[in-house]
């Protein structure tokens, strides 16, 4: 496993571990067993978290085009779950996850599948020696662009991302991306508490910011507005760690638990009014593109 160092345009190593590495054992208490910590996809109302969130793995998972004995990257791998998921359709597949959380990593490598590597690695710096036939990236595309930058600089680091999927992706292969957006709200409204005490050194794209980075090297080919997804999702984690409040406390102490709480609390808030949207989209490589004039 290799350190790097992050890209400019997004939050550092030392702002993704001020979020996630908060401790492994609390975040255990209030995510489902898979320890998935993005918004889940209900096939079925009557369907409890663990199996929406095992819905929203296998949506990424066909969206990217995945098959047998195949080569997958996740992006922003979280604690794995998207990647073990994979491997159980899949069992002669591999998969490498990305993250800049040292606790994420360190709990993939315990896990000690020798079908999945784990790297605590920035994408931007990341050089495989060939490239994959699927790529996710699920819940980072928020941390790519920090507050501070203009529009037109945060559109310039997406187009970085999709630059290096375009580089590392067989022609054949897809994106399934998913992220957190403004909808009814504008980054000037972004909550002061979230920047600080939450996800520091991130902002959240708008879609027409994700599709202007895309233009001319993907297509989109699947788009889901499901913010009523993550507001029941985010109820329910509200629920676990209100029941387990206590344990928690021990965890990681008060301040750090109403902090959750609180962030928790808003977010439900925010999805409900549609104040943030959540976005999944897939996406293709185009091919290269004949100037208009030259055809007919």
């Amino acid at each position: 496993m290799s350190a790097s160092s992050t890209l400019a345009a997004g939050a550092s190593p030392a702002a993704i571990q001020h979020h996630y590495d908060v401790s492994n054992s609390f975040y255990a208490l209030w995510l489902d067993r898979s320890m998935t910590y993005s918004s889940a996809l209900w096939i079925d109302p009557s369907e409890d978290l663990e199996t929406a969130q095992r819905n929203k793995l296998d949506w990424h998972i066909d969206r990217s085009g995945l098959g047998a004995g195949q080569r997958l990257l996740d992006i922003g791998c979280g604690w794995g779950g998207l990647m073990r998921r994979a491997l159980d359709r899949y069992p002669d597949a591999s998969c490498l996850g990305l993250t800049l959380s040292q606790a994420q990593a360190d709990a993939i490598e315990q896990h000690g599948d020798e079908r999945i590597e784990v790297r605590l690695e920035n994408w931007e710096h990341h050089q495989p020696e060939q490239p994959y036939d699927a790529i996710v990236s699920v819940g980072a595309f928020e941390h790519f662009a920090r507050l501070d930058l203009s529009p037109e600089e945060k559109i310039a680091a997406y187009r970085r991302f999709f630059e290096f999927c375009l580089r590392n992706l067989r022609l054949s292969g897809r994106i399934s991306l998913q992220s957190i957006t403004y909808e009814n709200s504008t980054r000037q409204q972004f909550s002061q508490f979230f920047a600080e005490e939450i996800f520091p050194e991130s902002d959240l794209p708008h879609l027409g910011e994700i599709s202007a980075a895309a233009s001319g090297l993907f297509e989109i080919t699947e788009l889901r507005n499901d913010r009523h997804h993550y507001a029941n999702t985010l109820r329910q984690w509200l629920k676990s760690l209100r029941d387990n409040k206590l344990q928690a406390i021990e965890l990681v102490g008060e301040t750090k638990y109403r902090y959750y709480e609180k962030y928790l609390s808003l977010m439900v808030v925010a999805f409900h009014t549609g104040t943030m949207n959540l976005t999944r989209l897939s996406l293709r490589p185009l091919p290269k593109s004949t100037p208009l004039a030259q055809i007919g």
